[in-house]
């Protein structure tokens, strides 16, 4: 770069050393800082080495789990995982995981969209008040509320039945659904709503119309988030349900580990295939729940 002073051509050079943008320039890469590589690779390693070697293991047969633990499948063994596939206990669990995951996340959605809707459009005095409750009841845990819990179900007649693990899931799911709703429903203008009730839609027809396909990635997180939670839950089924007709999979990976304590590589089949549809759903709407909950931060 040149510039005239009193009609003399200077030079400047625009990379010297006291430039910091130059040497910020000059210190990247094109493949981005190693470093960040070397321990994102690393977590994630961490992440999904258990799951890998779960996943391998029903491959692999138990004299081979004893000889090399850490070895691959040689030669690899399917019978496993057809054990398990053709295995009447393992479908069983299968379909009451779906069905307490699924109405669990119905209830989820569909309350906290209605409680969230309330709090983030209608002014009233108890509002902040409300949310903060909400707020607060994600920090107690269920494991703390389980034996009064248990003794209330007990006495609706609720224990060993899916409706008794249905119920108490969308309670404790509740909290975390609205914190993530209820900033997607304020971003909503209100011109809009405004709008809306000139063109003669009601209240609930703004709320079907408008709200919910504006708020759809915050609704897909909710459910995404509540299935997968209802899917890996082992606690509250563990003290509600005797019959082992009514096991969902967690509870029945556990009865069956301990069934089959002595076949190491069954087991791992077992766990890998519970284990499955909750990854699927994961890494099927991954983007959807990132989406989701970037929003409800920048809410």
């Amino acid at each position: 770069m040149t510039t005239a002073v009193n009609g003399a051509i200077v030079s400047k050079n625009t990379n010297r050393k006291g430039d910091p943008y130059a040497l910020r320039k000059s210190s990247k890469t094109p493949w981005g800082n190693p470093i960040v590589y070397f321990f994102s690779l690393l977590l994630v390693g961490i992440c999904v080495g258990p799951v890998v070697y779960i996943i391998i293991g029903g491959f692999r047969t138990n004299s081979q789990i004893t000889r090399d633990p850490a070895g691959l499948p040689d030669p690899w063994n399917f019978e496993n995982y057809k054990t398990v596939f053709t295995s009447d206990v393992f479908w069983g669990e299968l379909v009451n995981s779906l069905i307490v995951g699924l109405g669990t996340m119905v209830g989820v959605v569909v309350l906290a969209l209605m409680v969230s809707f309330v709090i983030a459009r209608y002014q009233f005095k108890f509002n902040g008040l409300l949310y903060s409750l909400f707020a607060a009841g994600m920090m107690f845990p269920i494991t703390v509320a389980i034996t009064p819990l248990y003794l209330l179900l007990r006495n609706l007649h609720l224990v060993n039945s899916h409706l008794g693990l249905i119920l108490p899931q969308i309670a404790f799911g509740l909290p975390q659904a609205i914190i993530i709703l209820v900033p997607f429903l304020k971003s909503i203008p209100e011109e809009l709503e405004e709008a809306a009730e000139l063109d003669g839609c009601s209240r609930l027809g703004f709320f079907a119309r408008m709200v919910l396909p504006l708020s759809w990635p915050g609704v897909a997180t909710v459910g995404i988030l509540s299935f997968v939670s209802s899917w890996n839950a082992y606690m509250l089924p563990l003290f509600l349900l005797n019959d082992s007709s009514k096991y969902t999979l967690p509870l029945g990976v556990q009865m069956f580990s301990s069934q089959h304590s002595v076949d190491t590589a069954q087991v791992l089949a077992f766990t890998s295939l519970s284990m499955i549809p909750a990854l699927i759903c994961f890494t099927i709407f991954q983007k959807k729940i990132v989406g989701g909950l970037t929003g409800a931060v920048k809410g």
